[in-house]
């Protein structure tokens, strides 16, 4: 079994998909990294230089390559689950995750990333809420369509998104070898495909 890890940018993917991995003995890859790797440059001079095109051909060839993995928490780009290639070959032995944040949140982690160097491209001319707003309402429903759990990370760090992670997959899948479950910290699975409410709030 792989866990799939989709959503917008900065909701946590990488951080705690790391964590994840780490807690289970899964492999860790991020696919926009992979990118950056097999293409000698980051992403925003990917776009610049050879546009959104060349960035998605290059990230279904590294998903593509993925799909042969097992025991692997795989964080995908924002837009990876657009292509349904990808889907496809990811869904065998994937369970997707759905990472939620408050666009407001989003933005701001968004912002730090630029104070720290970490330039992001632009996916559209809009402002960055603005942005944020347009793109979420463009693919919310297909990550919610494709979710089999979705946690919110506004308000809680990398760790416990890990931890909630493993408790919502040991519901929905309780005879997977290595996810624990820690009572404490449940999230409870609600509505179809097994999207879970997080702080009362229900998606």
């Amino acid at each position: 079994m792989n866990i799939i890890l989709m959503g917008y940018r900065c909701t946590g993917k990488t951080s705690a998909g790391k964590r994840l991995a780490g807690r289970l003995g899964f492999s860790f890859y991020d696919t926009d990294e992979m990118v950056e790797r097999q293409m000698g440059l980051p992403i925003p001079r990917i776009v610049a230089e050879r546009g959104w095109d060349a960035f998605r051909q290059a990230e279904r060839a590294v998903i593509r390559e993925l799909s042969g993995a097992d025991r692997a928490a795989i964080a995908l780009g924002g837009g990876a689950v657009l292509d349904s290639r990808n889907v496809e070959n990811l869904k065998d032995k994937g369970v997707f995750v759905w990472l939620i944040a408050a666009a407001k949140i989003i933005a701001a982690r968004m912002r730090n990333d630029e104070a720290s160097g970490s330039e992001r491209p632009s996916l559209t001319q809009a402002s960055s809420i603005g942005e944020i707003d347009e793109v979420l309402a463009e693919r919310e429903p297909l990550y919610r369509r494709l979710a089999d759990l979705a946690v919110d990370t506004t308000e809680i760090e990398a760790d416990w998104v890990a931890e909630a992670i493993c408790a919502g997959l040991r519901k929905r899948f309780p005879r997977t070898e290595g996810i624990a479950d820690d009572p404490g910290k449940v999230i409870e699975p609600s509505g179809p495909g097994g999207i879970v409410t997080a702080g009362g709030k229900e998606y």
